[in-house]
Order: structure tokens, then sequence, then C-alpha cells
């Protein structure tokens, strides 16, 4: 049996009351891997390309990253944009987590090359089975190339 790498989820999420309960969904989907909040797209990717405060974490891409479009400093599109035209990051899937029930925003996310783009659920529980769904599927089910 092949062991396979604990690879982080990473949270880019502006809002600390989003970020806490897409956080307890993913505890609660009793998921292994560790879950990395950072609170706009400049932190983003400095965590993707190891700068900044995160110059000294280890290596390795996360399993998936977790992407709000509204955020200060850089927007989710923004960062997006920069993932895809990155022959270093272009593979990490994305999935959109955003309150945008925007047109606009979900066809230019998916143009950018988003993985997945799921609205926050107003309701509570909806939201929790959201997360958890996402974070099993992603952290665990999916499997990604060997990096180059």
């Amino acid at each position: 049996m092949i062991k396979r790498e604990l690879r982080t989820v990473l949270l880019a999420e502006d809002s600390l009351a989003d970020a806490e309960m897409t956080m307890d969904a993913l505890a609660e989907a009793h998921l292994a891997n560790p879950v990395v909040h950072v609170e706009d797209g400049v932190e983003c990717l400095d965590y993707l390309h190891r700068c900044g405060a995160w110059a000294t974490r280890e290596p390795g891409d996360p399993a998936v990253v977790l992407l709000d479009i509204k955020m200060p400093r850089m927007n989710g599109l923004e960062v997006l944009t920069q993932m895809r035209a990155d022959e270093q990051t272009r593979r990490i899937p994305v999935v959109i987590l955003s309150s945008s029930r925007e047109e606009t925003d979900l066809a230019r996310s998916w143009d950018l090359g988003a993985n997945a783009y799921v609205i926050k659920p107003v309701d509570v529980d909806q939201f929790f089975d959201a997360v958890r769904t996402l974070g099993r599927f992603w952290a665990v089910l999916n499997e990604a190339p060997e990096a180059d």
C-alpha cells in the first residue's frame, strides 16, 4: 500500500467568521490534512511561492486552494490568474468558495481555470455539508500528477 503524504488545504478567506466555519467543517469531515488560513491574495501567493512570512515553510504544494473572490489587496480572480500563468502553481487545484452569485464571477472563474465554483450557502448546515464534501474530495480522493 502506498503511503500518501498529507498535503495542506490552503484557505484564502478574509472573513474570519467564514474562515472559522470552513475550518470547523473541514475538522468535522475528519480530515487529517493540515489547514492553513491566509487572509488575502497576496498572502496566498506568498504561501504558494514560499516567500514573505512563509519563506521558511516546508516545501510542497497544497492539496487544494479554497479561494474567496472578494479579498483585500489582491482578489481571488487575480490570484487564480497568477497561479495559472505560473508553471510552478498551474496544476494546483483551486476551488472558488464565494458568496457571489454573479454570473460574471462564475464565468470568469471557469475561464481562468478554476476546478470548481461553490457558492457559500446562507444556511450553516448546507455550508458545512458543502465544505466537508469538498475537503474529502480534494484532500483525500483526488489524484494529482507528480511534480515535474
